[in-house]
């Protein structure tokens, strides 16, 4: 009779462990779920075994439908660096959105991208990393800080070294340097 209770007690264990995979992709998953969820998201992207870029997150999301995207959210830092290694200019933003297919990165709010020799830092709130061209660029307010004064404008287009930029409707006033003066 033991051996009964027993054979009966293990068959029921043995049947209540069994899983219907259609319950399970019901609870776990969700069309609006990422495919890929990280913490402390890291991304290098080298040539010839140096580093080129380097984008680091908090948190990121990636979906792979209809679209290849990856969202960046938290403390999001891209670091560019020179062809010798040298880290060049960094990109800060509270949010980033990478679109694998078309290799462009959107990051908006409190944007801050600086160029360590040149000691330049421009502001702004939306900018469009395009690693095709290696451009930024963005059409909203943009304002300018460095050693040779300070430049206010809307729009901007970019290396992505911030080694060269144009301002497209500067505002406001510059002073030229005697020795940089137009004759």
């Amino acid at each position: 009779m033991q051996r009964i209770l027993q054979f009966c007690f293990f068959g029921m264990l043995l049947y209540g462990c069994v899983n219907d995979m259609e319950d399970v992709k019901r609870i776990s998953f969700s069309k609006n779920s990422p495919d890929e969820a990280m913490v402390a998201f890291r991304m290098n992207y080298s040539e010839s075994g140096l580093a080129r870029i380097s984008v680091y997150a908090a948190f990121s999301e990636s979906f792979r439908n209809p679209e290849h995207i990856t969202h960046l959210r938290d403390s999001l830092r891209v670091t560019f660096y020179s062809e010798s290694g040298e880290a060049v200019s960094t990109l800060t933003a509270k949010y980033g959105k990478i679109n694998h297919l078309k290799n462009q990165i959107l990051v908006k709010d409190s944007v801050r991208f600086y160029h360590f020799k040149k000691r330049q830092l421009l502001k702004t709130e939306l900018l469009y990393w395009n690693q095709n061209d290696s451009t930024i660029s963005t059409d909203r307010s943009v304002f300018i800080t460095g050693p040779k004064g300070d430049f206010l404008g809307k729009g901007l287009k970019a290396k992505q070294d911030f080694s060269n930029y144009e301002i497209l409707r500067p505002e406001g006033s510059v002073v030229i340097e005697k020795e940089n003066e137009l004759n």
